[in-house]
């Protein structure tokens, strides 16, 4: 839990943009960074926070904020920040570690509906790579792809049309493989909608109703999978299939 994630080339790049405003993301982080390694990690939340405020994005600073509040022991909060970064980095093992190592802290043990096979297969693909990663691949396949068609109607020798027409093929292959996994993963960044819970004990009710009847109780840290929303209750369902409703206020949106 030690190892910090340094982002001071992200935040460079932003330097320029945020300091005409009279922020400079790339000092806050490298403070947080301090207090972090000092062993002040309220400061680093505080500081870590004030770039995600100025609306720097990345998988590396929710990771740095994840790991303040685990040593804060404030294990929700370390949860939604680890969760949102694997949202933007699904194959970060030090994310996942330090993920799965925060929900072994928590009172909730949720089994997961079991999936076949071939579905856990495929969405281990999708999350080995970001959603950004697996877009630039494409287009560089498909560039190739282009150049070995130009190459196929192009060259004169024989043994060149066959190796554009093969290679040409195999590209356009992987071409359409990587565009169906960024496809994938981006319908899931943008269409999956899940929450952390707050409340250090709720109920979870059959309507949305506080008089309706009560169908299992969920604890501090547990994620849920936002279904429905009617006036102030989410409809949510956990990771073993059940549903029910919940208050908005008990509940923060990764």
């Amino acid at each position: 839990m030690e190892r910090l994630k340094y982002i001071g080339l992200i935040a460079g790049c932003l330097l320029l943009v945020f300091g005409l405003f009279g922020q400079d993301p790339q000092k806050l982080i490298s403070d947080g960074n301090k207090a972090y390694s000092d062993g002040l990690y309220t400061d680093a939340v505080s500081l870590y926070k004030q770039v995600t405020e100025l609306g720097l994005e990345s998988p590396e600073l929710y990771y740095n904020l994840g790991n303040s509040y685990f040593k804060l022991n404030d294990f929700a909060h370390a949860i939604l920040w680890y969760e949102r970064a694997h949202r933007l980095d699904p194959g970060n093992e030090d994310i996942n570690f330090n993920l799965n190592v925060a929900n072994s802290k928590i009172a909730d043990e949720i089994d997961p509906l079991p999936l076949l096979f071939y579905i856990r297969w495929y969405q281990g693909i999708v999350n080995l790579l970001p959603v950004n990663t697996w877009a630039v691949q494409m287009i560089i396949f498909f560039i190739l792809t282009l150049a070995c068609i130009t190459l196929y109607f192009s060259s004169r020798r024989l043994i060149l049309r066959k190796t554009g027409f093969w290679a040409g093929i195999l590209f356009l292959l992987l071409t359409l493989f990587t565009l169906l996994f960024s496809i994938s993963g981006y319908h899931k960044l943008r269409t999956l909608h899940e929450a952390i819970v707050f409340d250090p004990t709720i109920t979870v009710k059959s309507s949305p109703d506080e008089k309706s009847i009560d169908l299992f109780v969920l604890h501090e840290g547990t994620k849920v999978q936002l279904l429905d929303k009617i006036g102030n209750w989410y409809e949510i369902r956990i990771a073993n299939g059940s549903v029910g409703w919940l208050p908005t206020e008990a509940l923060v949106e990764i």
